[in-house]
């Protein structure tokens, strides 16, 4: 408890001190959004990182897929390398980084507000990010407090609480700046603490091999009556498998906490060097979190099975009960693993919804006069009142036992990928996007979720699942968007000009970076 303790007192104080030490950023918007737009590619790849793995992944996801589909629950970490890290930084990374400087856009909802020329539907995405990220935030401390209350016993409230307390000081203070630092420490203890827990997992199972066996022997028949499918490629359920596959790679694409780290990247050979960092950062921890999952079927013995083949507890009690048997030192490093990632998306979180409702929502509209320290007043103010809330949220959702974590965050990512995954991928790179589409894209995705929410009973059998009414919203709207943009008057073409003349833009650089012409 003494190592613990220690442990836990030393990272918080690093914490605090790095956001009190880059108070000197965070002076202007600028500063205090995007880091003054100089952040390097370490970490910007981290913080990109850091964002999007947290305590969801690490006892969520890990332990519900890992159950549902075995081994093959790697694919997932799979998927979110290739297509959630290194595709998205190379179709996104640099075309969003000129083009939102070039709209002086610091959010995604002042992004579609200068490029499509509408306020309205500015003030429409600020309310779609408020509402859904919400949920997502809850679904933070969820998870944190299942491995909080094994290892200290503490109650969930308390959990929750600090951890707020403390992030809320230091990006208040130093804002994206310290940041961005603060997931780069974290996300170093995320690689060696995942690298760890794998290692002793395994160990207790008599090594990787003879943990695979095990796998091989255990049968399911309310899953498949397939001998040894826990251990097979493709696990039980490959077209859910997929869903899943969809939602957490191709979701980061349209998710303004993630998308938002584009924005402050310092330049060009920064973006390719941070495309590399980010995507190996992806295949260890998010590879490595539904790896172990995966096993986790194999400590069926200690998490309990009930009669309908779930684990007592719920999905959410399987990472936890597999951590369990850990040296006291060991299950210190994976509280400080899954605080890290708490903290990091948890902060990300709280950052981008404050700038949007400052920035898209405030500013303009209902506070007519307000200048830049005005303006870094009240995004500090607004991360008081989001954490407050989210705290609430998630008090009131463990007392009640409303639902699982990953369904929590299937319905925040669901609507919110799909409602801007489209818009802003097609206003990068497509000129004859219009207004209308984009709005179309925001009311399909924000309603179906919505109603698979209330409604869930209506949907189809395949749809009734978050994970995949998300999945199903996002590929809509990749086909929504260009149908509709054919069919409804076309864009103002001088707006449209002035937002692609960025692109046009020649710029001398070194041999080294470009072959010249000749």
């Amino acid at each position: 408890m003494v190592i613990k303790a220690i442990l836990l007192i030393v990272f918080f104080g690093v914490m605090v001190g790095i956001g009190l030490y880059c108070r000197k950023n965070a002076t202007n918007v600028d500063g205090f959004v995007l880091g003054g737009r100089s952040v390097g590619p370490w970490l910007t790849a981290f913080a990109y990182g850091t964002s999007y793995f947290s305590a969801v992944i690490f006892v969520g996801y890990a332990g519900q897929f890992g159950w549902k589909y075995g081994i093959a629950s790697t694919w997932i970490g799979i998927g979110n390398a290739l297509i959630g890290s290194l595709m998205a930084w190379g179709v996104l990374g640099r075309r969003t980084r000129i083009m939102s400087q070039h709209l002086k856009s610091a959010t995604m909802p002042e992004f579609f507000g200068k490029r499509f020329g509408s306020k309205s539907l500015k003030i429409c995405a600020s309310a779609i990010i408020f509402i859904f990220l919400i949920p997502y935030t809850a679904s933070l401390y969820n998870g944190l407090s299942r491995l909080f209350g094994m290892a200290f016993n503490i109650d969930y409230s308390i959990c929750v609480i600090v951890m707020a307390i403390l992030t809320g000081i230091y990006v208040i203070a130093g804002g994206y700046m310290a940041t961005a630092i603060n997931d780069f420490i974290q996300g170093i203890i995320m690689i060696g603490g995942i690298i760890a827990v794998i290692a002793a997992v395994l160990k207790s199972q008599g090594g990787f091999l003879s943990a695979l066996n095990g796998l091989s022997l255990i049968t399911d028949e309310t899953v498949s009556a397939s001998p040894g499918v826990f251990n097979s490629f493709f696990g039980p359920d490959p077209l859910n498998l997929l869903g899943v596959v969809i939602l957490t790679s191709l979701g980061t694409w349209g998710l303004p906490q993630m998308v938002q780290k584009f924005y402050a990247i310092k330049s060009e050979g920064a973006i390719n060097k941070g495309m590399i960092i980010s995507t190996l950062f992806a295949i260890i921890v998010a590879g490595g979190c539904y790896f172990l999952g995966g096993f986790g079927r194999l400590f069926s013995d200690v998490v309990g099975v009930t009669e309908s083949g779930a684990p007592v507890g719920g999905f959410d009690a399987v990472i936890p009960a597999m951590l369990s048997g850990l040296p006291d030192i060991l299950l210190a490093v994976v509280v400080i693993l899954v605080l890290s990632a708490s903290m990091s998306t948890l902060s990300s979180l709280v950052l981008a919804s404050s700038s949007t409702l400052t920035l898209d929502f405030l500013k303009g509209n209902v506070i007519k006069d307000m200048d830049e320290k005005k303006q870094v007043k009240w995004m500090r103010s607004l991360i008081l009142v989001f954490i407050a809330v989210s705290v609430v949220l998630a008090i009131v959702q463990y007392r009640s036992n409303v639902t699982f974590i990953a369904q929590l965050m299937g319905v925040s990512w669901g609507a919110l990928a799909g409602a801007f995954l489209a818009p802003f991928l097609y206003g990068l790179y497509w000129k004859k996007t219009t207004k209308i589409a984009c709005w179309v894209s925001f009311i399909f995705s924000t309603v179906v979720m919505l109603a698979n929410i209330f409604i869930r009973s209506s949907f189809p059998a395949l749809l009734q699942s978050p994970i995949n009414a998300g999945a199903f919203c996002m590929i809509a709207g990749l086909i929504i968007v260009p149908v509709v943009s054919i069919f409804t008057k076309s864009p103002d073409k001088a707006l449209v000009e002035d937002a692609f003349s960025c692109y046009n833009l020649k710029v001398t650089v070194r041999q080294s970076e470009a072959l010249g012409d000749e």
